[in-house]
């Protein structure tokens, strides 16, 4: 791994830097018997319910808690980023700053410059209209007004450059969509540290990287801190990542905060059983448990969803018998031969080839990891699978049938035989639709329910996500990103598919529910056998559910074969190099192990 970049000569100038950060004493941040709530259809929610802490300039407090436990409402609340229905009461002061006694416009003002966000989903950060070198340079010219255009663009490239985005002097034009979640999440990154703000609050900063980047990300995070003397309020479920960069730990659990320790206190000694359960359900890799379950106190023996009306069955059989035609029940689920895509430049010398010669397939049933850098070309090639993405040459077979030039027509029924779970669940539901209406959305579209029928199914895989059915009536942006992303997989299951294409789709989730829906995911998958691409950057995870993994660095293919030979025994350099990077949930090892990362000698996860 190259040497992180040095940040001399990169931070703003010492004329823009607040005068209060070197000398600061006392908390940089103070919350204050803070309590939150949303006014909702069904009455008010209480989601923060009367939480004190503070964090000290320099220090880096991790927040932890399972989806929905107040963690993320409490960090936006810092900078008044909640919605009108919320109501808030508790001070939240940065040093001697009061943030609630502001309006908004004050409140702009210190956005950037005292408090920095770094956002969960990258993909709703950024605006799709705009190119990331645009975006970024409206940033520094919205805090310094003096800087002019061409400062601005130089000044872009150098904070790209700072959190290792791949060739920033020409990849600058490029727009959002065009770049794969890890790189959305470095764009992020660069505008949250281009203000030298008194304080980060990274929401989630590593969910969209792969284990090598999240390395080089926690290191710069932690150099900013040590220089800058900054402070940083980190909310995660990655518990390798709070391991590894967090002084102190704050464990919430509905809107409360049950226990808080140092990091290494709280990893050797947890007082509380729910922070115990929470450590106890972190994926370890290496130590996939016998019939490769997380939580052991669930049957691991599946069973049917309960259907109270037997149309819903009907139906969904007679879709598979519709699909027999168009498949071939001996074929492999997926098989791609030599795929190649090249996304378009400025110029036809300035193609970027996202997947160059991929080749792999995929038997009924099986679950096939896809790992590799942010940037590598799994995204791509899972969305190239489903069609999403014309590939520029080579095929993909779904079941027998070539669907690579099939039209829109044409394919619309192959729909039914796959299905997508996408990174950033967000950006892929309806913020005008309710979680019911979104659930339902495929089964209407393919004609397959309505009526009570419809009703029932959609209750059915909102029960299977571990939601209960009043979440129908809601709206996204009325949940947390791990609801969010258990939306996205009850969407997806909803045709009960023979090939899912999951990218990432426990990103979002803490490890507790993460646990559960993995065990979740596992007993669908043995019921309904359906084959599946998982593409990840948890290897841990992939060491849990696969039985093939496949390692992609930039756009190849490097190794392929069985989840013991490529996560135990690697033969290739790189995978070698992505199994040292990944984090494991224990302060000291972790420590030990980032200094051999840093110093450059590699060594396996135990």
């Amino acid at each position: 791994m190259a040497p992180e970049p040095a940040l001399e000569g990169h931070l703003v100038s010492t004329e823009t830097q607040s005068p209060q950060v070197a000398g600061t004493t006392g908390p940089v941040l103070s919350i204050s018997d803070l309590h939150i709530s949303f006014k909702t259809e069904d009455g008010p929610v209480d989601a923060v319910k009367g939480i004190s802490f503070d964090v000290e300039p320099g220090e880096i407090l991790a927040i932890v808690g399972e989806s929905g436990s107040g963690k993320s409402v409490t960090s936006m609340s810092v900078p008044g980023l909640l919605p009108k229905t919320s109501s808030i009461t508790g001070a939240r002061r940065v040093e001697d700053l009061d943030l609630g006694g502001l309006s908004p416009k004050e409140l702009r003002k210190h956005r950037g410059n005292d408090v920095a966000m770094i956002f969960q989903e990258p993909m709703t950060a950024l605006n799709p209209m705009y190119t990331i070198g645009w975006q970024l340079r409206e940033s520094l010219q919205a805090h310094h007004k003096d800087m002019s255009k061409a400062a601005a663009d130089k000044r872009a490239v150098e904070l790209l450059e700072l959190v290792g985005f791949p060739e920033p002097d020409t990849r600058i034009t490029q727009y959002p969509h065009q770049l794969s979640g890890g790189l959305r999440q470095r764009v992020v990154i660069a505008m949250a540290i281009s203000c030298d703000p008194k304080i980060i609050i990274a929401d989630e900063p590593t969910t969209a990287l792969d284990v090598t980047v999240q390395a080089e990300i926690l290191g710069l995070l932690r150099q900013l801190r040590d220089e800058l003397n900054t402070a940083i309020v980190l909310i995660t479920h990655d518990m390798g990542v709070v391991a590894d960069l967090a002084d102190r730990v704050l464990v919430m659990y509905n809107g409360e905060i049950v226990e808080q320790a140092p990091v290494a206190d709280l990893f050797a000694e947890p007082q509380e059983e729910y922070t115990k359960r929470l450590l106890s359900a972190v994926p370890v890799l290496g130590s996939r448990p016998a019939g490769r379950r997380l939580l052991e106190s669930e049957s691991a023996t599946p069973s049917e969803p309960e259907i109270s009306d037997s149309e819903v069955a009907e139906r969904l059989k007679a879709v598979e018998e519709e699909l027999a035609g168009d498949v071939k029940d001996e074929a492999p689920a997926l098989e791609l031969s030599n795929l190649v895509l090249e996304f378009p430049g400025r110029g036809r010398k300035n193609k970027v080839r996202a997947v160059d010669d991929v080749s792999l397939s995929i038997q009924r049933g099986e679950i096939l990891g896809l790992v590799g850098e942010s940037g590598s070309g799994k995204s791509t090639v899972g969305r190239c699978a489903t069609r999403l993405l014309d590939p520029t040459s080579g095929t993909v077979s779904v079941g027998g049938r070539d669907i690579t030039k099939l039209s829109t027509k044409q394919l619309r029924p192959m729909r039914r035989y796959f299905s997508i779970v996408f990174q950033d669940p967000a950006s892929t539901l309806d913020p005008k639709m309710t979680i019911g209406e979104s659930i339902a959305e495929p089964l209407v579209l393919h004609k397959v329910l309505s009526g009570k029928a419809l009703t029932s199914r959609v209750t059915d895989l909102l029960d299977q996500v571990q939601l209960s059915g009043h979440y129908r009536n809601r709206y996204p942006h009325e949940l947390s990103g791990g609801q969010r992303q258990r939306i996205a997989i009850a969407r997806a299951l909803a045709l009960d598919p023979k090939l899912l294409i999951a990218d990432e789709p426990t990103s979002a989730l803490d490890v507790s529910v993460q646990a559960k829906v993995l065990d979740l995911f596992l007993d669908l998958q043995q019921r309904l056998h359906f084959a599946c691409l998982f593409i990840s950057h948890d290897l841990a995870v992939v060491d849990l559910l696969a039985d093939r993994v496949a390692v992609m660095r930039k756009g190849q293919l490097v190794e392929t074969g069985e989840r013991d030979q490529v996560l135990h025994d690697p033969q290739h350099d790189y995978t070698k190099r992505l199994l040292a990077a990944a984090p494991v949930a224990d302060p000291a090892k972790q420590r030990e192990r980032r200094e051999a990362w840093e110093a450059g000698r590699y060594t396996l996860a135990e």
